[in-house]
């Protein structure tokens, strides 16, 4: 069965400003980028992504940024989003973001981004399933296109670590039990949502 997106949305309120929020949420390397970014094209919506505000370091506790420099300024009415984003690795520089549309529907995409502390900000909430051995097979063969320097033992043990947090996350937030939508990270999303 094919999930009518258009028609859920309706059925849902603003909470933040004007501004719809739909969270894509799952694993690290579920998928959750691919399908906000087609979700974000389809509905012409502006992409905010958790990696902007969480590192190595920060894998879950880096939330209260996204409230002061997303949720905060759009209910006080600003037309475009300005921040810093933070560094992942020794030789990333990330340019900040500057006059970033505020959009009438936005998406937030990252690894909690329906944590229980973002519900009151949530129209829509979105979870990629996706098997955790997938996940960690995409996540390290991504990051090692980044030329990090890690061998794949060093990148294999940052991801089991980042599963670790993420399983606390899971634990503590369920979100895939929040979820209005479960998608299957492992088949073609067009098949599964039409837009």
């Amino acid at each position: 069965m094919v999930l009518d997106l258009h028609q859920l949305l309706k059925s849902k309120q603003p909470k933040v400003g004007n501004t719809l929020f739909i969270a894509v949420d799952g694993h690290g390397g579920s998928g959750k980028s691919t399908f906000a970014r087609l979700l974000a094209d389809k509905l012409d919506a502006s992409l905010i992504q958790t990696d902007d505000f969480a590192s190595w370091d920060k894998p879950l506790n880096w939330w209260p940024l996204v409230i002061e420099h997303v949720f905060d300024p759009i209910k006080a009415g600003v037309k475009t989003l300005n921040y810093s984003r933070s560094k992942w690795w020794e030789n990333h520089a990330p340019e900040p973001v500057v006059d970033y549309p505020v959009t009438d529907v936005m998406i937030l995409e990252g690894v909690s981004s329906s944590r229980k502390e973002f519900r009151d900000y949530i129209s829509l909430s979105i979870f990629v399933d996706t098997p955790k051995e997938i996940c960690l097979q995409r996540g390290i063969e991504r990051d090692g296109a980044y030329r990090t320097g890690k061998t794949r033992e060093e990148l294999e043990q940052m991801w089991n670590g980042w599963f670790e947090e993420e399983n606390k996350y899971m634990d503590r937030d369920n979100p895939k039990a929040h979820a209005d939508i479960v998608i299957d990270g492992t088949k073609p999303f067009e098949n599964q949502v039409s837009f």
